[in-house]
């Protein structure tokens, strides 16, 4: 047991556990029910017997390092420090989950062999992403996420889907694109991309604050796209017609947060949050990202369609770890780290909710709610929790992480931070409790049918709803997301 958990393999172990049973399962029959649930759960639970022996481990003063050779100069880097950890044991806690749930959602339905396939190399890139110990690294897992998740944004095959698979590579790949130059000119100007603690752009390259200053916003404009930061979230409220699976992939373990985590690899592994707000970055940084959270809410109170409602709240809730690592601040930060994690859960639950109400009673509209706690007990009894979540109501999850947001703002004297925490938190109540009241306190339409989803759609949606509602709860557990994320800070800091 100790040489596992010492070994340097172990970081490559996380992304084989998903990139062999993937590459597996592109050559199976669809008929092959029986092999396909075993590869997709047997790599599930591996990833996260993995995980967490790096977890054991870094919380015990090992390292996890492994490295590759692509060409004179390049390699692939893998790193398991407290941040990387934070992300990838969020990936590999929700991909069984939503591996259970798909297995579910998808019985009897075509092209699963290609679904699964596609589903374990989206969990591979973003496991590549949270273990990136540079930027060329980050870069190259980053793009990979983009084209294992575009099979997944058009599974379907519907011209609606094939429609939001194009605006979904337009917005990805320019993105990337812009991400790609700003990895390069920062190269070029400091002569390396390697992640430290703290940063490293004001010792290699601090006198040229505008220059720095350009190639920050490069980079963020760049990663911005995925993390949905208003102006560049157009194309997260389009691919809702995927199927429920990807959509929960997408809001709580993928895309938006390789983007968000992309971000907070900036602000605290190159710039460093200091130098970021010594020349003016993270200041504009954290207006961007309070201008997100209140126009995401604003936008989602407009929605009847209930993915696309949830899809602007994502675009509002994923900001605020953008929000929360841009102050100045042990305790702001706390609340944006932790909220990367809390955040998954949440959403994740509500999408899983969403997808219940889709498949067996055909409800897809806030409209169509009537009646549906009486109808589905326990899928609206876990909708409910992980909405009170979103609100930001205590004992949920949701409330810690404002809370810590909230009081590191005023620590940071940014009161206009809490301005922002109160309204959205007023707009999230808006929109989140009259699906709720719709749900339990209306009666359900004339000749409704009644019956609750089968239990592999039923139990992920449950699970989640708990840990929803346990992170909230048992947050000052050794083994809860607060406390992962305290001992980032506590690294960071030196607390």
């Amino acid at each position: 047991m100790n040489l596992i958990m010492a070994s340097s393999w172990l970081p490559l172990l996380v992304l084989l556990s998903s990139l062999v049973p993937g590459l597996i399962i592109v050559f199976l029959e669809e008929e092959r029910v029986q092999l396909r649930t075993a590869l997709n759960i047997t790599g599930a639970v591996a990833k996260i017997v993995f995980v967490a022996l790096m977890l054991y481990g870094v919380t015990h003063g090992h390292t996890y390092a492994w490295s590759l050779p692509v060409m004179p100069g390049l390699r692939l880097n893998l790193v398991a420090d407290p941040l990387a950890l934070l992300f990838v044991a969020l990936s590999a806690a929700l991909w069984l989950v939503t591996t259970i749930y798909a297995i579910g959602y998808l019985e009897g339905s075509p092209n699963r062999s290609r679904f699964f396939a596609f589903f374990s190399l989206c969990v591979t890139a973003t496991a590549g992403i949270a273990l990136a110990g540079d930027l060329f690294t980050f870069i190259v897992f980053y793009e990979a996420l983009t084209w294992a998740t575009y099979p997944l944004v058009v599974h379907r095959g519907t011209p609606a889907s094939v429609r939001a698979g194009r605006t979904y590579l337009a917005y990805t790949i320019t993105g990337g694109t812009v991400l790609l130059v700003g990895i390069v000119w920062l190269y070029a100007l400091t002569g390396t991309v390697t992640f430290v603690d703290g940063g490293f752009v004001e010792a290699a390259a601090g006198g040229a604050v505008t220059e720095t200053r350009i190639i920050f916003g490069v980079l963020i404009a760049g990663l911005a796209v995925k993390a949905a930061i208003v102006p560049l979230h157009g194309w997260l409220p389009v691919a809702m017609v995927a199927p429920a699976p990807v959509s929960a992939l997408l809001h709580a373990v993928a895309v938006v947060k390789a983007g968000a985590f992309g971000i907070v690899r900036i602000l605290y592994s190159v710039y460093g949050v200091e130098y970021a707000t010594l020349i003016g970055a993270a200041q504009v940084l954290a207006v961007a990202a309070g201008i997100t959270i209140i126009y995401g809410s604003l936008r989602a109170l407009a929605q009847d369609d209930l993915k696309k409602r949830l899809a602007y709240s994502t675009v509002s809730q994923v900001s605020y770890i953008t929000l929360g690592v841009a102050i100045v601040g042990p305790v702001a930060t706390l609340g944006g780290l932790v909220h990367l994690m809390h955040q998954g859960i949440m959403k994740i639950t509500l999408f899983f909710c969403a997808g219940n109400l889709a498949e067996v009673h055909g409800v897809k509209k806030v409209s169509e709610l009537a009646g549906a706690g009486r109808r589905m007990p326990f899928t609206m009894a876990a909708f409910t929790i992980a909405a009170f979540g979103m609100i930001g109501l205590p004992p949920t999850a949701g409330f810690i992480s404002k809370l810590y947001l909230g009081i590191g703002a005023v620590q940071a004297e940014h009161t206009w931070i809490v301005g922002v925490l109160v309204v959205s938190s007023m707009l999230n109540a808006a929109y989140f409790l009259p699906i709720v009241y719709r749900a339990w306190f209306e009666d359900a339409p004339t000749g409704a049918t009644m019956g609750e989803a089968p239990w592999k759609l039923l139990v992920p949606a449950a699970i989640t709803a708990a840990l929803s509602l346990g992170a909230g709860l048992f947050a000052a557990m050794p083994v809860s997301p607060l406390e992962l994320a305290r001992l980032i800070i506590q690294r960071r800091y030196g607390l």
